[in-house]
Formats: structure tokens, sequence, C-alpha cells
């Protein structure tokens, strides 16, 4: 094969790569921006605010959740990582505490076998609400996170869009510079035309 038709195939093989890319990216991008703001609407419509640091709500809970919690001391939730905090350092150890380490499904079943204990019912009640909350934030929390790992590819993406690009671009200066009875297999294409 003649050098030149190799180069330029290369070279255009490398443009449309940049291309490719560089839309992926874009999307990516736009993804990440859609995720990022549907999941600080949805959060900030709650009006959800951490406790502040020195409220008898943080000093209650165990020293790894109190640390947790006071990085967001006082904030209003607007992110998927603030939400996952307040559902795995705040909300579960509550639930924690009045279950008794029991989960809605084990409260649950104890109540249908004891249908006259209202303690217990509800105490199932409240249980279920609080588990339902810590699911939801924490499934704003995976959505938050889809958009983290959006925002991460897109940048890998333009990246190598910009690669391919100069790549590309030293293709067609290799390509300005290569004789036009050069083959790529300089050894090979002999052979060939030996045996012929």
């Amino acid at each position: 094969m003649r050098r030149k038709t190799f180069d330029a195939i290369a070279t255009m093989a490398g443009l449309v790569l940049a291309v490719v890319l560089a839309i992926g990216g874009g999307l990516l991008v736009w993804g990440h921006s859609v995720v990022s703001t549907d999941v600080h609407n949805q959060l900030a419509a709650q009006k959800i605010v951490f406790p502040a640091a020195g409220s008898p709500e943080i000093k209650a809970l165990p020293a790894s959740d109190a640390t947790a919690m006071k990085a967001y001391s006082g904030q209003l939730m607007t992110t998927g990582a603030q939400a996952q905090t307040y559902a795995d350092h705040f909300i579960a150890v509550h639930l924690g505490e009045i279950g008794g380490g029991k989960t809605y499904s084990q409260l649950s079943a104890a109540a249908m076998a004891q249908p006259k204990n209202t303690a217990l019912a509800n105490q199932v009640q409240t249980i279920f609400k609080g588990t339902t909350l810590r699911g939801m934030l924490l499934n704003a929390y995976g959505w938050w996170q889809m958009g983290q790992i959006m925002l991460v590819s897109a940048v890998v993406a333009f990246g190598a869009a910009a690669l391919f690009l100069i790549l590309s671009l030293l293709g067609f200066w290799h390509l300005s510079r290569t004789a036009p009875e050069s083959e790529v297999f300089p050894k090979l294409a002999t052979k060939v035309t030996a045996n012929a």
C-alpha cells in the first residue's frame, strides 16, 4: 500500500474519531448538567437543612456520624453528596434507634403477628416513613453520582478528541512530506513485485 494512501486513511480516521469524541463529550456535559440541575432543584424544593454543628441532634450522634454531618452544618441540602450524608449518617442512625436495629420488613412482620399492638404499629409506620425518605435521598445521590461520572467521562472524551485532532494534524503534515512512490511496508512490497 502506498504510504500516502495509508496516511490519508489514518488521518481521516483520526479526524472522524476526534469529531465523534467531541460530540460525545458535549452530550456527556449536557447529561451532567441536566442531572445536576434536576437533583439540585428536587432537593432544594424539600428545604432540608442540616442541623447546626453544636445542636443537640448532632451531639446525640455517634462520633463518625457527627463528623460527617458537621461538614454540611446549617446548609440547605442541594447535592447528592449531601443527600447521601444525611441518609447514611442521620436518618439511618435514627432508624436504628427507633427500630432497635430491626428493618422495616422485620418490624412489619412482627406487627402483623400482633395486630392489636398499637405501639408496634406506630413504630412500623415511623420506620416506613424514615426508610422511604432515606431511600429517596439515596436515589438522588445515585443520580447525582451518575452526573459526576458523566462529567469525568466528558473530560476524558474531550481530551481524547484533542489528542486525535493533534495526531490528525501531524498526519496531514506527514502526508505532505511523504514521497508519492513510498510504500508502508517496503520489504513486503518488494517481495510481492518480485513474485509477480
